[in-house]
């Protein structure tokens, strides 16, 4: 069976379970990527942080410009949602880490406009494969923003409630019971085993783009690694020498 597509026993299954059950290689290979595995050991410093919250901002501003331009549309109209959404919590994060000026800095890196050309193009195009983009990004922030919210809040130093917005549902107070709803609704969509196909067939194509984005930042958080221990490196050989080591004679 090729990556994407249900098995013949998930066929009768509804959507939320195809999306569930059809994209679990590419998850888990998410969850594999170095940048995931870093972030999740608490290691991430604030420039590659940075670059990460500034991408989402152009990821979700197209994810929500679209369904706010689709609001009307029969089938994606009904995962209309904007407590979920994200844009403006991400602007609130990069006001933090760059300051009011960050309009004019923050640009979307290679990867993140390739991301945010296919959103725009599913819009424009293919409305309904919409519905895949929102299930990879929306879903996975419910599942463990909390988690990623501690993990960012150590690693990086940050007072409570600064920089970590991102994370921070507060239109919904029971974001299990949420993501039930989200699921219920995902199947009460009604739609026929081809176009389901397609809308998994899309998650998973997401997903690659979401490891692309994290492949960029591996590269950063290597620079960025490789920069803190030179300098450490540096500032050892540069340290002056302790009294002792001054007075001793030479032999």
């Amino acid at each position: 069976m090729s990556k994407g597509l249900p098995s013949q026993e998930n066929q009768n299954a509804g959507l939320s379970t195809q999306l569930r059950e059809g994209t679990k290689q590419s998850h888990t290979m998410a969850e594999n990527m170095t940048f995931i595995k870093c972030f999740l050991k608490g290691v991430v410093d604030r420039r590659t942080y940075s670059r990460y919250v500034g991408n989402f901002y152009f990821v979700y501003s197209a994810l929500e410009e679209g369904f706010a331009r689709l609001r009307e549309h029969p089938i994606v109209g009904q995962l209309y949602y904007p407590e979920l959404w994200r844009k403006a919590s991400l602007e609130k994060d990069l006001n933090y880490f760059i300051g009011p000026h960050w309009p004019s800095v923050v640009k979307p890196s290679p990867a993140c406009q390739v991301y945010v050309n296919r959103i725009q193009e599913v819009v424009e195009k293919d409305p309904v494969l919409l519905i895949a983009h929102a299930y990879t990004r929306y879903i996975g922030d419910l599942s463990g923003g909390q988690i990623l919210k501690n993990i960012a809040r150590r690693a990086l130093g940050l007072p409570p409630g600064e920089g970590t917005a991102f994370y921070d549902f507060e239109q919904i107070p029971h974001e299990g019971k949420f993501k039930q709803r989200y699921r219920a609704q995902l199947d009460a969509l009604g739609l026929d085993q081809a176009t389901i196909e397609r809308i998994v067939a899309e998650a998973n194509y997401a997903f690659k783009l979401n490891m692309d984005l994290f492949r960029e930042l591996e590269g950063n958080w290597l620079l960025s690694m490789a920069r803190l221990a030179w300098n450490s490196l540096l500032g050892q050989f540069q340290r002056k020498p302790a009294p002792s080591e001054a007075a001793a004679p030479s032999s």
